[in-house]
């Protein structure tokens, strides 16, 4: 049907001949969009002001703001919800920093003119490609009390660390993978912008006595200040909603210790039956997700228009 009344409004030659011609073509897709992103987040957005919990069979009663009434009870008393805020920010302060720098280190390496660079470039891809799942499943085999880490640090003579059950490690060894996961295709998208760098600066660099590591600092950090700034909204953005490695590897513990806002959410929703407290907890971290992408923005415009990545990216092997 869409085919038909696309090719009634194409002219002979085949070009678009009707201006609405290009939102017909994007119909099927805003259609899918529409079930299963659009309408999803409006009724959320309506059930966060509605009491819908414990018997789902009966319909949504309306209580305004109670919803988050209690979620700033929780925030006051310091319960639960507020740990997982700490975590979260916890989250984002170790991994965030380590996403902008050690990328651009490896995308540096990666860069040069040798033979079977290719080779490398796809042996560090590899964990973007791999399910979080597969990964969250290898790496907790990695960490159990009889796994290889704890052998090889009985093979030096230190004893086993908890590294999935101390309170005190449980969350940054779940950064570990999530830093393991991300390199890659942060890595990616740095080394577009380094091919995009003309050679000549360096070699004008070189003669005037800038070479070495000091040429990265006088000409790569400069001219890759969009990519970094990037790197840095994305991988900030990913630190925010972090899930599965948390449901994968530790589901919160020990005793909420690694528990992150979305796992909190996801625990409120389908273990407590509490939809509309996670629907209100969801609104609050959309709402901090568009703060962020409302920063992206303004550094765009303060800094010219970040990279289109995906018109950008180069083949890596």
């Amino acid at each position: 049907m869409i085919a038909a009344i696309a090719k009634r409004w194409l002219t002979p030659r085949g070009r678009l001949g009707h201006p609405l011609t290009p939102y017909l073509f994007l119909l099927p897709a805003l259609l899918v969009l529409s079930l299963t992103v659009f309408y999803p987040a409006l009724q959320a957005f309506y059930l966060s002001f509605t009491q819908f919990e414990f018997n789902l069979t009966r319909p949504p009663q309306w209580s305004g703001l109670e919803n988050f009434q209690q979620l700033w009870g929780e925030i006051q008393r310091g319960d639960v919800f507020l740990q997982t805020v700490r975590n979260t920010l916890l989250y984002l302060i170790c991994v965030v920093p380590i996403m902008v720098v050690l990328p651009l280190a490896l995308a540096i390496l990666v860069n040069q003119k040798l033979r079977g660079i290719q080779w490398f470039r796809a042996a560090y891809y590899v964990p973007v490609v791999i399910s979080m799942v597969v990964a969250g499943i290898s790496w907790k085999w990695l960490y159990e009390g009889k796994g290889l880490l704890n052998q090889i640090l009985s093979l030096v003579g230190l004893p086993a660390v908890g590294w999935l059950t101390d309170p005190n490690l449980a969350l940054f060894s779940v950064m570990a993978v999530t830093i393991w996961k991300g390199l890659g295709y942060y890595m990616v998208i740095y080394l577009a912008g380094l091919q995009a760098i003309p050679p000549e600066l360096y070699e004008a660099a070189a003669i005037d006595g800038s070479d070495g590591w000091c040429k990265h600092w006088d000409i790569t950090l400069p001219l890759m200040r969009p990519y970094l700034l990037l790197v840095a909204v994305i991988s900030a953005i990913a630190a925010t909603k972090v899930f599965e490695e948390v449901y994968i590897m530790t589901q919160g513990g020990p005793r909420n210790a690694s528990k992150t806002i979305v796992y909190y959410l996801y625990e409120q929703a389908f273990d407590e039956l509490r939809y509309s407290y996670a629907c209100t907890i969801g609104l609050v971290m959309f709402l901090a997700i568009l703060l962020l992408s409302a920063l992206r923005l303004s550094l765009e415009r303060l800094t010219g228009n970040l990279p289109e990545v995906a018109t950008e990216t180069k083949t890596i092997a």
